[in-house]
């Protein structure tokens, strides 16, 4: 899902549909190979270049209001029917083990993914031994160095010689494993045959381990210069406190180094159980060898035990500043509060669906929106602002995110603050509204454009133990939201009266306020 340098992120899973951006926020991690499953950090998004503003025919020359000579041509628009949307079949099925499974058919592709999710993030990383901040990162990471049949070498010769993507990750919520394979037997039988060995047959072997624990530290080390990456920090500490939430994936530099072998082993015996799974398949296979691989896949996993209830955090009850001094000369601002949890019932789907409209409006990535278009466009204060939610088991964070000249920066977030009360005060209008939901409606079927994209909704409906009609009632949630309901979400939500705001520059902009020139 925070991210560096604000790249606008992807959770590494599809994002829930009624997210109208590709999620909350990118993955990035500090090494490909060993950082695996390292905590993402929220960043503002920059703008690729200026280009597209040097090209841009200077606005006297083009009369905005007249029509478009081409269209009035093009009379087949005439005959354009309403959007029909197919969602797939899904098919839905238990293992010897318990362990629900959702399958969809897709044949078009010679490929087969797979996708494990454990109830198992690293918000579980103290229960298994206090300061234990890593563990599930760590176990992530080391799945896929080597098991008690082959080591680490001829582990990945063997992904490597059959041409599949083998993976395992750790999230705050989530433990996710993952495969894609083409769907022949002489591909997808071995390929079954490893995953199954990185779940049953762990090695963990301790010279790997120290490996990566160092490479781990430089890592972390590094974080220290990436004003992204601090802030990111700052704000789930300071958010959070004292909620399994509040510590990186990855870990500290306090807690990585006492991370040993018992603990990854002690968390795989705990958390990567049956009772504790879900699995999604999408791909070119029939039914009956869908049911035959999801066997395969859990048959030697241990029964245990499904994870405890995360507690609720409990929201900040008043405003809080906190800078961190950089030197830069620019100020990275990210500014939230708690957000919401994955909605589960259909009225807390339509209201999820009324937020994240609202919010498109106000604070998405594109240049209708309304930060956009105030500290973007008419201010210029930053190449790029935008903000969303993250719901997860229990309440994600709500973040909005920029960098700006340090001289500005201030400025900047009381220009942003005006904005969101403004929107929250008079709310936004129907052509805003109809603009958003058109596009929502119009962009959904790209979800099912691809066999992971399918897979990814799965995975994530079935974690969340979410019913069918999550899916299919999507677009009817889209067409029931009200103006009204829109606006009354949206107060409900934030309150940016008590917002968190962090930031990290040279300067601290709650010291000193640059006045404006005239």
């Amino acid at each position: 899902m925070t991210q560096k340098t604000f790249i606008f992120m992807i959770k590494r899973t599809l994002p829930h549909p009624d997210s109208t951006r590709s999620q909350s926020i990118c993955k990035s991690h500090l090494s490909a190979s060993i950082l695996l499953g390292l905590t993402a950090f929220i960043a503002p998004a920059y703008a690729d270049s200026v280009g597209a503003e040097e090209y841009r025919e200077p606005a006297a020359a083009v009369d905005v209001n007249a029509p478009i000579a081409a269209l009035a041509k093009l009379t087949s628009l005439n005959n354009v029917k309403p959007l029909q949307v197919t969602v797939p079949t899904i098919e839905h099925f238990k293992t010897t083990a318990g362990v629900p499974v959702s399958f969809v058919r897709a044949t078009t592709l010679p490929i087969v993914d797979i996708d494990l999710r454990f109830n198992a993030g690293s918000a579980r990383d103290g229960n298994i031994r206090a300061n234990g901040f890593g563990i599930a990162n760590m176990t992530a990471t080391m799945l896929t160095q080597g098991t008690e049949s082959l080591n680490e070498d001829d582990f990945t010769r063997a992904v490597e010689t059959l041409g599949i993507d083998l993976n395992s990750s750790a999230y705050k919520d989530m433990f996710i494993v993952s495969l894609r394979s083409l769907s022949d037997d002489a591909h997808l039988l071995p390929a079954i045959d490893l995953m199954t060995q990185m779940l049953t047959q762990s090695n963990f072997d301790q010279s790997i381990l120290a490996r990566n624990k160092a490479r781990l530290l430089v890592g972390l080390q590094q974080q220290k210069q990436d004003p992204n990456s601090l802030a990111s920090l700052a704000f789930d500490n300071a958010l959070y406190g004292s909620h399994p939430y509040a510590h990186p994936s990855s870990g500290t530099l306090e807690t990585v180094p006492s991370i040993e072998k018992k603990d990854l082993t002690d968390f795989q015996n705990r958390y990567l159980v049956a009772a504790n799974a879900s699995l999604a398949m999408t791909g070119n296979l029939t039914l009956a060898q869908a049911k035959k691989i999801a066997e395969d896949i859990t048959t030697n996993l241990p029964i245990g035990k499904a994870a405890n209830a995360l507690p609720e955090p409990k929201p900040l009850t008043q405003a809080k500043n906190i800078h961190i001094p950089f030197p830069s000369s620019q100020t990275t601002v990210l500014m939230g509060q708690l957000g919401s949890k994955r909605a589960t019932d259909p009225q807390a789907q339509q209201q999820q669906t009324n937020f994240a409209i609202g919010n498109e409006v106000l604070a998405g990535g594109n240049f209708n929106a309304r930060l956009m278009t105030e500290i973007r466009q008419n201010l210029g204060y930053t190449y790029g602002i935008s903000g969303s939610m993250s719901p997860m088991l229990t309440r994600g964070p709500y973040q909005i995110g920029f960098s700006t000249r340090n001289d500005k920066a201030r400025d900047a977030i009381d220009a942003s603050l005006t904005v969101i009360n403004d929107t929250l005060d008079n709310g936004i209008n129907n052509d805003e509204m109809r603009l958003t939901t058109d596009n929502m409606k119009n962009s959904f079927p790209m979800s099912f454009a691809s066999n992971a994209g399918i897979n990814g909704l799965l995975g994530m409906m079935n974690f969340y133990q979410l019913p069918d009609n999550y899916l299919t009632d999507y677009m009817a949630r889209i067409e029931n939201v009200k103006l009204s309901g829109v606006n009354q979400t949206m107060r409900d939500t934030l309150n940016p009266d008590k917002f968190l705001i962090v930031t990290v520059g040279q300067d601290d902009p709650w010291q000193t306020k640059t006045i404006k020139s005239e």
